[in-house]
């Protein structure tokens, strides 16, 4: 159960975060809360101040190189990946003679046998076959940086993991197999308190939506069946897609109203300005109802995991940490919206893997339009 000084923090939150208008927010994150996301990234990266404004500004080439670049080389892009620890942004491709393109722009090229399309397809592949998977396989998910699939498996799973991948036509030599005794779970929590009730579990509010005339908010689909009353505040599930997905979204019912702001858990809160996808490589802050403000790095893409409660494909995989309660909080790297949380293993105390849904793929599914300052 929450402390009575944490009930009144999200409390707070949700008033400020959805019953103020946003017509006055900053179009750009501010001087504070650059200065609060920097503190979060050195404290659970172990980065100093200048090795964090060397990331940030990576992050930023990145993005731009994936967007320029992925237009310029076609079919021989392979993906875009960042070193977090150097701040180098690689970009692969398929063919050598795309080599000198790549450089010209001010990025390292690496030349791959699969790239970022054909691992997804491998991807794909295995999700077809997910129903067979031996109950030893805890996922899979695309490594950019090693061009392979890494499927994951408790201890003594190796073999059943390899006759999985030859059941899905993968490629033998995209495929790597990782074991850990970590089992995956999401991250909903049955107690009482805030930000958002169903039944009687509690999760995270993510990010505010509009669709037409109504407004809500982003979360997690594992956070209530289409249908579900929630509480504090009041809505209803409009949407609901889990397992397969864990997207949903609560359209408010009450006298809220929608704003684009995201709760750093230190007194202040960040300004979304819009939802530009980082690469792989990327620190991301997360927040939670439970945990508060985290922050980590994107390790992969297309991330497939099999909970318990069923199996969900195209989650990002990061190394921050989160636990029950903060599913469906939002996930931001700068400004930039996302995703939502889902689960993940571990815990803040001794670390973790977490996984998020991203927030385009949520948004376009359900038609929804973020709000942002």
């Amino acid at each position: 159960m929450n402390r009575p000084s944490t009930r009144r923090t999200v409390r707070a939150l949700l008033t400020a975060a959805l019953a103020a208008t946003a017509l006055t927010a900053p179009a750009a994150p501010s001087l504070a809360q650059e200065a609060s996301q920097e503190a979060a990234l050195t404290r659970d990266l172990d980065l100093t101040g200048t090795e964090v404004a060397l990331l940030r500004a990576a992050e930023s080439e990145a993005m731009d190189r994936e967007e320029e670049l992925s237009a310029v080389l076609g079919s021989d892009f392979g993906g875009v990946y960042l070193a977090p620890e150097t701040g180098e942004v690689t970009v692969a491709v398929t063919d050598p003679a795309a080599v000198p393109v790549v450089e010209q722009s001010g990025a390292t090229a690496q030349v791959v046998t699969f790239g970022e399309t054909a691992l997804n397809d491998f991807v794909d592949s295995l999700n077809a076959v997910a129903d067979r998977a031996d109950e030893q396989i805890t996922g899979w998910y695309t490594d950019l940086a090693a061009d392979t699939v890494v499927i994951t498996a408790f201890p003594g799973g190796s073999a059943a993991a390899e006759e999985l991948a030859a059941l899905a036509g993968v490629d033998e030599r995209a495929v790597r197999v990782t074991e850990s005794a970590a089992r995956p779970q999401l991250f909903a929590d049955v107690i009482g308190g805030n930000p958002y009730y169903f039944g009687g579990y509690r999760c995270s509010i993510g990010f505010s939506v509009r669709k037409g005339s109504d407004t809500g908010f982003a979360t997690a689909g594992h956070c209530g069946e289409t249908g579900t009353l929630t509480r504090s505040p009041e809505g209803v599930v409009a949407g609901s897609y889990f397992p397969g997905r864990d997207m949903g979204w609560v359209r408010l019912t009450g006298a809220d109203t929608v704003t684009p702001l995201v709760n750093r858990y230190d007194g202040g809160t960040v300004t979304v300005t819009g939802s530009q996808e980082a690469v792989t490589g990327s620190s991301v802050c997360r927040s939670g109802s439970t945990t508060g403000w985290r922050c980590g790095i994107i390790q992969s893409k297309n991330q497939t995991v099999r909970y318990a409660e069923g199996t969900v494909t195209g989650l990002t995989r990061t190394t921050a940490c989160a636990e029950a309660g903060d599913s469906g909080g939002p996930w931001l790297t700068g400004s930039q919206a996302q995703g939502v949380t889902s689960g993940g293993s571990g815990n803040c105390r001794t670390g973790g893997i977490t996984y998020f849904q991203p927030i385009n793929p949520l948004l376009s599914y359900f038609g929804l339009e973020l709000v942002t300052g």
